[in-house]
């Protein structure tokens, strides 16, 4: 079985699972609790906070937990909008699903959203981003890098333009955390999901900027300052932490990796399979991830055909898989409905290997002329 769909998901790191599995069947007890076993499981959630703190040099009281990208990306968004009296948004045209529809819903509560526009290779226009901002824009959301053709976003000039106004930038970095920095300082908010770089499923957290007006999006007792109810995930917070760490330490090398890896697939499928487009190839990219237009084929079909030789690649996010429109993200950069759905994305991590990546090529050049 070869594994080409990281950005989807990545397999638990071992190491990690045995940090968890104490915070399981030892050291369970309720992190509020004020007995010994809540006030050990709660040492576990406070040294993990201050891990994940000192790595991104930022105060521990900046990090809050949450179940992941989405619930960080909604509670980042719509709360501090909220909490801002804010009439007006601007979210970026090719943001992951739960920003979208975060929008969606602010829209219907009566916010106005102005979607930020991308050139052909899906990066913002900064020109319009500027020609888009008001005296009333309270919060703008442009993601770090894409999850569906990794083009990364100018998350530095987004700032330097939002700064001076006093407006809220949130930046989903979900896709870029364990392989690249994280813009704290730059955002004032950002969200990350532990199951991107080795950690476990269903924990995430939000770095939010000291003074930020916000309003909770869970509600329940006093857990993360009062911010975010519901009892904490012990085991998934701490396994989390141990994630980051080693993600830091190996980032480099797993960088160097896996671009070597995307650059021989996209070169071999250029030279000899052709009539194939690879989105967001003159942009910067995120190391793993290539979306690949083949003509005249289609994705659905692909994929399971891919599938039946067990080889997993997706069609874009995951989270909207059950969809069967094109992706908003490549109609965004211009590409026509019919191409759209001919694209299908390889997304490679640290396991992988260039053996799998001849494999897929091979069976690539087997499948594609049946399907053309």
């Amino acid at each position: 079985m070869i594994y080409f769909d990281h950005a989807a998901t990545t397999p638990l790191d071992e190491q990690v699972l045995q940090k968890m599995l104490p915070y399981f069947t030892q050291t369970f007890g309720n992190p509020d609790s004020a007995h010994a076993y809540g006030r050990r499981a709660m040492a576990g959630v406070d040294a993990a906070r201050d891990e994940i703190a000192a790595i991104l040099k930022v105060k521990p009281k900046e990090i809050y937990f949450t179940s992941g990208g989405s619930e960080g990306n909604t509670w980042a968004i719509r709360q501090t909008v909220k909490a801002r009296g804010g009439k007006h948004v601007i979210v970026g045209s090719t943001e992951h699903p739960s920003v979208l529809n975060c929008a969606k819903q602010l829209t219907e509560e009566g916010v106005e959203v102005t979607y930020l526009p991308v050139d052909e290779n899906g990066v913002a226009s900064l020109s319009a981003l500027e020609g888009a901002l008001r005296k009333d824009t309270s919060l703008v959301a442009v993601m770090a890098g894409n999850n569906e053709t990794g083009a990364l976003q100018p998350v530095e000039q987004i700032s330097a333009l939002l700064r001076p106004r006093g407006i809220h930038f949130h930046c989903d970095c979900v896709q870029t955390a364990g392989l690249y920095d994280l813009p704290v300082g730059i955002a004032d908010s950002i969200s990350v999901s532990a199951h991107k770089f080795y950690g476990p499923k269903g924990v995430g957290f939000v770095y939010l900027k000291s003074g930020t007006a916000i309003r909770p999006l869970v509600n329940g007792g006093e857990q993360e300052r009062g911010l975010r109810g519901g009892t904490t995930n012990v085991p998934g917070v701490v396994g989390m932490a141990e994630a980051f760490s080693r993600s830091q330490r190996a980032r480099e090398g797993d960088k160097a990796h896996i671009a070597a890896l995307r650059d021989t697939l996209e070169e071999r499928l250029l030279k000899e399979i052709g009539n194939v487009r690879i989105s967001s190839r003159g942009a910067d990219r995120l190391a793993g991830i290539s979306n690949v237009t083949f003509f005249g084929a289609q994705g659905t079909s692909l994929l399971f055909r891919l599938d039946s030789m067990g080889i997993a690649v997706s069609l874009g996010s995951a989270c909207a898989s059950g969809s069967i429109g094109a992706s908003h993200v490549l109609t965004a950069m211009g590409m026509s409905e019919k191409d759209a759905l001919s694209s299908v994305r390889f997304s490679f991590g640290r396991e992988n290997t260039a053996a799998e990546v001849d494999q897929t090529v091979s069976a690539l050049k087997e499948i594609l002329p049946s399907l053309r």
